[in-house]
């Protein structure tokens, strides 16, 4: 008999045309670690009385699709994922490349995905349609690996013994490394940060309509938010007087080949609140910043994601 293994998984995804309606071509085969991305439908445990002392048979609640996917944060496939969160970039460049992609916040308008996870020793292809990028993380450390948390909102699940994806196609696989991450303060060099995390959110509503299948009729983007934490070894008072003083800075976090492919998240203005200064201790002080991002007065945006490949457009 056999049995599935994570090892053997495979996951497909394509832009939807239509909300919900999974596309006949335009495959892409994607590198991933790791997903929780399902449907459930819970019971709902009888109220009767008068029925004895067991009780009568639960009946079924509504149907949830949504989960995080963990993907390598890559040189083309990542892009995938960041036109999904924040709607289609613009690209420049000429071929053979480099091309560089101009991913921008505040769109009114998401893309949606059909994306099919695929266990074929079973066989089981689980294909999840309507799903929309609710949430974006990453952290940045001076070591590991570098992944993001791509967290999706589905309007359904449909289970089949072979795949709906056909023949897909596969983007070449080049990782970003922590090794090659930097982060600036409006232009220059940010020093003494031991780790960082990032957080966009696209703050999706539900529609939550009475449907005959169960499902959602939509999700849509409701107020984004872009959030973070800083934490930094206490060596001088840049950081602690901009939270007192109230002003925004820029941000960056970056990421660099010396092949020439890079990745760069910059928030346009960050607000940072006043943190406390604890000794713990006789190791080095830290301080932590959980940061905010704000639209800035120019560009009239909160963020730019700006990601250079060979890759010709999204």
């Amino acid at each position: 008999m056999a049995r599935a293994h994570g090892a053997r998984a495979q996951m497909a995804l394509a832009f939807e045309t239509t909300y919900g309606t999974a596309p006949a071509s335009g495959w892409r085969q994607v590198p991933f670690a790791s997903t929780s991305l399902g449907a459930e439908q819970p019971l709902l445990t009888s109220e009767l009385l008068g029925q004895g002392r067991d009780p009568v048979a639960p009946i079924k609640d509504a149907v949830t699709a949504d989960g995080d996917v963990v993907v390598p944060i890559d040189v083309e496939n990542f892009g995938l994922w960041l036109k999904a969160a924040f709607g289609t970039p613009t690209s420049t460049g000429t071929g053979p490349g480099p091309f560089t992609h101009e991913f921008r916040s505040g769109s009114w308008t998401l893309p949606s995905l059909a994306i099919e996870t695929a266990m074929p020793e079973v066989p089981r292809f689980a294909l999840y349609t309507g799903c929309v990028v609710d949430q974006l993380s990453w952290q940045m450390a001076r070591s590991g690996l570098l992944t993001a948390t791509v967290r999706l909102v589905a309007q359904g699940e449909a289970v089949a013994a072979t795949s709906g994806a056909g023949t897909p196609t596969a983007l070449s696989l080049q990782r970003f490394g922590h090794f090659n991450g930097t982060i600036s303060r409006n232009g220059a060099p940010l020093g003494n940060v031991v780790s960082a995390e990032i957080t966009y959110a696209n703050g999706l509503d539900r529609i939550e309509t009475i449907r005959a299948d169960g499902r959602i009729d939509g999700a849509d983007p409701g107020l984004a938010a872009l959030t973070g934490r800083i934490e930094a070894r206490f060596a001088d008072s840049t950081l602690i007087t901009q939270a007192i003083d109230g002003a925004p800075c820029e941000l960056a976090f970056g990421w660099a080949l010396l092949s020439g492919e890079s990745l760069t998240l910059t928030a346009h203005a960050v607000y940072l609140p006043r943190p406390r200064i604890e000794i713990a201790g006789p190791q080095g002080i830290q301080a932590t910043f959980d940061w905010q991002a704000a639209r800035a007065a120019s560009p009239e945006r909160m963020c730019t994601v700006t990601l250079v490949n060979d890759h010709e457009g999204y």
